[in-house]
């Protein structure tokens, strides 16, 4: 057992102390969100004063070659210590000190393993579990080989893990270029249109800039059939499938559906004077995902939409749904919602001011193959950026894969030669 071969396991303040500036009288202090990153920033990190470090250092007394784990919120974060600055943390943490029997590093893979899925987690998914208490991590059973045979697997694991992040980070690397190419095919489609050869004018707007002679500019209340709306003020509590959905933010999946896992129902007296049309669109006001959009098209039921959000309906005569929602993806979009920012200290953007968005608008039949356009060239773009995403999924199911059978012994990598 793990605590068998370790000098100390235990956790970080079990109060939050005062936060303050960094100064000489202060010292950082780690919690979850610090180990998220490949080195520990001290210009991100939390500071407190040194009176309080004095009562957590008899708790803790971190040193190089400990380890810290995070125990809370996010399971399984690990640093093994490479600084010698002084520094405290919190409770979400956890500090191993190893005995001479047990290797920092080896432990380090022996945790990212599958192994220990199966001893400390029910679900075998470190990210559905929200606690883990120091005594389970006391008991974690560790298959143990020679301290010479822990640094060669150490060894081993470290030039075979780099080999496969490294490509895992160039292959995220790569759907982030098509990502970036995604957005500009909608925004050269959606503000120049098609034919690059087309007359341009000065649109007047700064974040529009030029648009084809031929378009108008419209604000978005005149390309409308009826005013914005806001959606109902009623609790998201009811989970009945007969009654509408109760469309809200959080809903609004990052690849343009609605998350299946957030299901809420409003009653149809509630709903009945919110009820969502094929083709309305759903604008965020407010919080972190102000000005986000959803397009409603294609769902199988009922559904209306709660107060965070506000419905447009397009006006087919004008402007066509897929049209404006496209938009609403552009750079000129999002330029216009930081153009909006900067004037206010509240992040918020109600019916008035999205009502005086202006938008570039083509002729009805142009719309529609500038819609044809972005779907078929999106469509191309997401199955390959798909097909990447399910590459890096399998190499991470690799590494683990191969950290578990080597840290078990079921791979013996004592005589491999590292190249």
């Amino acid at each position: 057992k793990l605590k068998f071969h370790t000098k100390k396991i235990i956790d970080g303040a079990h109060f939050t102390p005062t936060y303050i500036e960094k100064s000489n009288d202060s010292i950082p202090f780690l919690r979850v969100t610090d180990l998220h990153s490949k080195e520990i920033l001290l210009d991100e990190v939390k500071y407190i004063p040194t009176s309080e470090h004095q009562e957590l250092i008899k708790r803790c007394n971190p040193e190089v070659g400990d380890l810290l784990l995070s125990k809370n919120g996010t399971i399984g974060l690990m640093k093994i210590i490479d600084w010698d600055w002084e520094f405290s943390i919190f409770v979400s943490l956890c500090l191993l000190k190893f005995e001479k029997t047990l290797l920092n590093k080896f432990f380090f893979y022996f945790f990212e393993s599958n192994i220990v899925d199966r001893q400390l987690f029910e679900s075998s998914q470190k990210t559905s579990v929200s606690n883990l208490h120091l005594e389970k991590i006391k008991e974690l059973r560790l298959t143990l080989p020679p301290i010479e045979e822990q640094t060669t697997i150490a060894n081993y694991l470290d030039h075979k893990t780099t080999q496969i992040d490294t490509l895992i980070a160039k292959k995220e690397q790569f759907i982030s270029l098509l990502q970036e190419e995604r957005t500009a095919v909608i925004n050269q489609a959606v503000t120049k249109g098609l034919d690059p050869n087309v007359p341009m004018k000065d649109s007047g707007i700064e974040w529009l800039g030029e648009i084809p002679e031929h378009w108008e500019v419209k604000r978005m209340k005149y390309v409308i059939k009826t005013p914005l709306k806001y959606g109902a003020n009623e609790s998201a509590e009811d989970e009945i499938l007969e009654d509408p959905r109760y469309i809200r933010i959080t809903d609004f999946g990052n690849d343009g559906k609605l998350r299946k896992n957030t299901f809420k129902s409003l009653s149809l007296d509630k709903a009945e004077n919110f009820l969502l049309e094929e083709g309305d669109i759903l604008f965020a006001r407010s919080g972190a995902t102000v000005g986000k959009t959803f397009f409603f098209k294609d769902y199988k039921g009922v559904a209306c939409f709660a107060g965070y959000l506000i419905k447009a309906s397009c006006d087919p005569m004008i402007m066509k749904s897929e049209f404006l929602y496209e938009f609403t993806n552009s750079s000129g979009y999002e330029n216009w919602k930081q153009s909006i920012f900067q004037q206010s200290t509240i992040q918020n953007i109600g019916a008035d001011k999205y009502n005086q968005l202006k938008i570039g608008v083509p002729p009805i039949a142009e719309q529609q193959k500038i819609i044809d356009f972005i779907t078929s060239k999106i469509n191309e773009i997401d199955t390959i950026i798909s097909k990447s995403q399910q590459e890096i999924e399998l190499l991470k199911e690799y590494k683990t894969a191969l950290i578990s059978e080597v840290v078990t012994g079921k791979v013996d990598v004592r005589d491999v030669i590292l190249n």
